[in-house]
């Protein structure tokens, strides 16, 4: 039995929420989501809430019940409060720049790299250092991120790159002589 699965997904006020079928559709103040569920689970709209259950029995629908589930959540809480991102720039010389859709990163190579900036996330640069990802997506905002980790990991060494916000880097000890 799948605990998660069993709780009802709250619509909060000022969103509406369709099912039909296998595809459920969301809108908020924060924009408008949607999603396929796959076929080992039912999905049901009660009055404020949405149910998701296990077609069946068998393994593989009980597996994806808490998964549908907790997907239905992540796009109320995606058209509510939405997402956020938050990676550290470490290294000398390493910084970061929005420049109208592109975000510039200075890392270290002979080149600057340029990434341009998907539809429906925004990227802040508070500081040099610091990359605020915000979106309504949470799978598009996490894919954003690990793309801009991407560039450059942290290095367990001295540490420099890019990781994410309160990340622990296992630190190796250098060359004795």
């Amino acid at each position: 039995m799948s605990r998660i699965g069993k709780k009802a997904v709250a619509v909060p006020q000022g969103v509406t929420a369709n099912v039909a079928g296998q595809t459920v559709k969301v809108k908020g103040p924060k924009g408008n989501l949607e999603i396929a569920l796959p076929d080992g689970v039912v999905v049901k709209m009660d009055k404020n809430a949405i149910a998701v259950d296990p077609r069946d029995e068998s393994k593989r629908s009980r597996s994806q019940w808490g998964t549908a589930r907790t997907l239905v959540n992540n796009l109320m809480t995606g058209v509510t409060k939405g997402f956020e991102e938050n990676l550290e720039i470490t290294g000398v010389g390493y910084r970061a720049a929005v420049q109208g859709k592109t975000l510039q990163l200075q890392l270290g190579f002979s080149h600057d790299v340029n990434y341009p900036i998907p539809e429906g996330i925004t990227i802040a640069t508070p500081k040099p250092t610091e990359i605020k990802i915000t979106g309504s997506d949470k799978q598009k905002v996490g894919q954003v991120a690990a793309e801009i980790r991407g560039y450059r990991p942290p290095e367990p060494y001295k540490g420099k790159g890019i990781k994410y916000a309160g990340e622990y880097i296992f630190r190796k000890e250098g060359k004795k002589k």
